[in-house]
């Protein structure tokens, strides 16, 4: 049974324009608004709770963090983590609606200290940016997948010594455009990387048949989506809009498939206040609810 987790984070993401705070602490309740809660309970989902992040700094400087907000973003993914433990411990498949996709790390805690299981992260960016290839690292939601493997400073890629949070190895990415700056790192780094085009022309059924026969995600996977891996033609209500990507009938056919393996979700990135009139939060609800009705069915136990 799925369990909504609202997780209102903007914390790893860069203001939009100076002094101003990016707009996805909003998501959760604009999809409520949109009626996505109302699809879900329908089908039998229970309301999960509220973990609310701290207040967002904009912080370039950092002095001696690594990164923007990382006290804040720390102890929000250990919150979470809890919440999703404790609701995956209970036979629930989590769902969280962030938010910013450094809730990743709370994702990877959770798996962690449930007995692990494998990532499937499908996102517009491969967000692989780290010290290792960028002296301009320091917001998380563009670093995500690398923290997520252990390809980050200790301090946010080893919380509580739980790193690397996913095995490389049981990691698959899709969704970056053919000309990511990551895209080679990414595709010697991981199990599996499917770029949009390759989804585009080669289907999401036949992508998603790859994805789960891969060795190291047989055992069941967490799924983060990042809708910026939509095409903006159709999506452009994200920080990083950029051409080449889905249509929603296509991110809705990998959802079906990946969604029964997996033992939980996370939707990120969606902006409201580039949605003034709430037709993004609709078309993205009903992405949410044909895509990921059927999540958690056939996943591994903790």
């Amino acid at each position: 049974m799925i369990a909504i987790v609202s997780a209102p984070s903007n914390l790893g993401l860069r203001p939009p324009v100076p002094g101003a705070v990016p707009g996805t602490s909003k998501a959760p309740e604009a999809l409520r608004e949109a009626g996505l809660h109302a699809a879900l309970s329908a089908r039998g989902a229970i309301d999960g709770g509220a973990i609310l992040p701290g207040r967002y700094v904009d912080d370039p400087g950092r002095g001696e963090r690594a990164l923007r907000n990382q006290g804040a973003i720390i102890d929000h993914a250990r919150r979470l983590a809890s919440r999703l433990v404790a609701l995956r411990g209970g036979g629930h498949a989590p769902l969280v609606l962030g938010g910013d996709c450094s809730l990743i790390v709370a994702a990877g805690l959770a798996s962690r200290t449930t007995g692990g299981a494998g990532l499937v992260h499908i996102d517009g960016h491969t967000d692989f940016r780290h010290p290792g290839n960028s002296a301009a690292f320091g917001s998380l939601a563009g670093e995500d997948l690398a923290a997520a493997i252990g390809e980050h400073v200790s301090e946010i890629a080893d919380i509580d010594g739980l790193g690397p949070y996913f095995d490389a190895a049981a990691t698959a990415h899709i969704g970056c455009r053919k000309d990511d700056a990551e895209l080679a790192e990414v595709l010697a780094r991981i199990a599996v990387t499917v770029p949009a085009d390759q989804v585009i022309s080669h289907g999401a059924s036949a992508v998603a048949e790859r994805v789960l026969a891969a060795p190291g995600l047989s055992r069941g996977f967490w799924l983060q989506v990042d809708v910026d891996v939509l095409d903006p033609e159709h999506m452009p209500a994200v920080d990083s809009p950029d051409p080449g990507g889905l249509a929603p009938g296509e991110l809705v056919g990998l959802l079906r498939e990946l969604a029964p393996r997996a033992w939980g979700a996370a939707i990120t990135v969606f902006d409201p206040d580039l949605d003034p009139t709430g037709a993004y939060a609709r078309l993205l609800a009903g992405v949410i609810d044909e895509g990921l009705a059927r999540l958690g069915e056939d996943a591994a136990p903790d």
